[in-house]
């Protein structure tokens, strides 16, 4: 399924097979395609690029096809690292956190910095932090090989 190029983000670079890679969905996946291209959001003498994950019903492109800046993509790959990083010693904390210290790290950017911390607003978040973890563990296969791939082309561009 070839990914539209005729609406407002308008695709550059396409991977549009990402069914057949897209992780425990992988061949059963309405995320079809993802794109780097031209920000549907661009206003006239101004130009963003963003990143895009095409979805499809099965009858239509769909309306939560998600298009993200750039950098947003990068800042969401730096926390799943810190998640990942955190949760290699959250065995030692009974909650898996610590409680009396739910600020994870804080990393810099741009002359402040993202604040990684434990959600002690949610309600749930003992519960809900046990499943997390198990999710994450159940996911290290896929996740690992995506961040090795990174880390390989990361050293190849010097980083």
């Amino acid at each position: 399924m070839k990914i539209p190029t005729t609406l407002k983000h308008k695709p550059v670079i396409i991977s549009d097979n990402y069914e057949n890679v897209d992780g425990r969905y992988a061949y059963n996946s309405d995320a079809k395609g993802l794109s780097l291209g031209l920000a549907q959001w661009n206003d006239r003498g101004k130009v963003d690029i963003s990143a895009k994950v095409w979805r499809h019903t099965g009858g239509k492109w769909s309306r939560q096809s998600e298009e993200l800046p750039l950098h947003r993509v990068l800042d969401l790959a730096i926390l799943i690292c810190r998640a990942k990083l955190h949760f290699r010693e959250a065995y030692r904390y009974e909650h898996l956190y610590d409680p009396a210290q739910p600020v994870i790290d804080r990393v810099g950017l741009q002359g402040d910095a993202m604040t990684v911390a434990v959600c002690t607003d949610n309600e749930k978040i003992n519960e809900d932090i046990k499943l997390f973890n198990q999710a994450l563990s159940n996911d290290d296969e896929l996740i690992s090989e995506r961040l090795r791939t990174l880390a390989r082309i990361l050293k190849e561009m010097g980083y």
